[in-house]
């Protein structure tokens, strides 16, 4: 029997949220709505035009917001990542077990540096704007992947980010054909534009010829993915690339595509706030679901109902009440 849900790799990144004015993220030269990957001295002039504006710390990274969304709503996941040895590390850790989440840094020593953060800069339209010192995580690699575990869980997934960094990418390929070997399910999502447009080759590689069982992206992910706007065209294009693809539209819900056929979820009315982690806790969610026993359109309801709940919060993560609260709902209704 399975003894993980879900088996993720990703950058570990502590995140730093600030609300700021759109004159402001331009003066600081941050490109609005992307990820942008920025080196020490970067981050540091950022860290300076931000002094002074409250922030909030959480723990982060995209698949690592994953595994703990499916934790906190009962399931058992695990994630490998990287961090270094200095009070960040220690405090992404220490969050990682909190949630719930088995790791392989609870038997790694922590190499010298600094551990990964990514600050994220909220506008009052609710976009998100992110600014990535990747730091230890910049090296994750294989030594990170646990390969009895990746056979004993039940999805492998994959963050889409690791397509900008050779050494993770080399990582979560190996997991990739382990789990594949030993019958694991394969997931993972396009994550951001920027991975699209300039580390595709990478992207194409994690989502493979076919053979990917969940493929989870945003409209606008799509488009660029697809080189079309037409949702007909997308839909076609991208179904071949995976069993279920989750197409996520705001607003407007969600669409599940499966071969031919597309099953429309629709969102939860909320006021977004704050679409950082929307993505993340969507995939989460769906894949507890799915590993609960649902169908794939229960799963993206359970989804959508989480994803709202974070977006109409400042922070990238909901707290277990909260994600326990929602899935009470959830059973109830289906």
């Amino acid at each position: 029997m399975p003894h993980f849900d879900l088996y993720a790799i990703g950058n570990a990144l502590v995140d730093s949220e600030y609300e700021v004015t759109d004159a402001q993220l331009q003066a600081l030269g941050v490109e609005k709505r992307h990820m942008t990957l920025i080196d020490a001295e970067r981050r540091a002039f950022l860290l300076e035009g931000v002094h002074g504006l409250h922030s909030r710390r959480t723990g982060g990274g995209s698949a690592g917001n994953t595994a703990v969304a499916l934790a906190q709503l009962g399931g058992k996941a695990f994630y490998s990542c990287r961090v270094a040895d200095d009070e960040l590390g220690a405090f992404y850790h220490q969050d990682l077990l909190a949630n719930g989440v088995s790791t392989n840094l609870s038997h790694t020593q922590f190499p010298e540096g600094q551990t990964g953060i990514c600050m994220v800069m909220v506008t009052p339209d609710a976009e998100r704007s992110m600014s990535t010192f990747l730091g230890a995580t910049a090296d994750i690699d294989h030594t990170a992947l646990q390969a009895r575990d990746i056979a004993k869980s039940k999805v492998y997934y994959m963050e889409g980010y690791l397509s900008a960094s050779p050494t993770g990418l080399d990582a979560a390929l190996r997991g990739r054909a382990l789990a594949k070997e030993a019958g694991v399910m394969l997931a993972t999502t396009l994550s951001d534009m920027s991975m699209i447009n300039f580390c595709r080759p990478g992207l194409e590689a994690i989502v493979g010829e076919g053979d990917l069982d969940y493929l989870f992206c945003n409209e606008e992910e799509a488009q660029v993915w697809c080189g079309s706007t037409d949702l007909p065209t997308i839909i076609a294009t991208i179904s071949k690339r995976a069993r279920v693809v989750c197409l996520t539209r705001s607003a407007k819900g969600c669409i599940v595509i499966e071969g031919d056929s597309q099953t429309e979820v629709p969102a939860v009315s909320v006021k977004a706030i704050d679409t950082n982690g929307a993505g993340d806790m969507f995939a989460g969610a769906f894949l507890f679901a799915v590993t609960h026993s649902h169908s794939h359109a229960q799963a993206a309801l359970l989804a959508n109902q989480a994803a709202g709940q974070v977006v109409a919060q400042y922070g990238n993560r909901l707290t277990p009440l909260q994600l326990q609260g929602i899935r009470k709902e959830f059973e109830a209704t289906v």
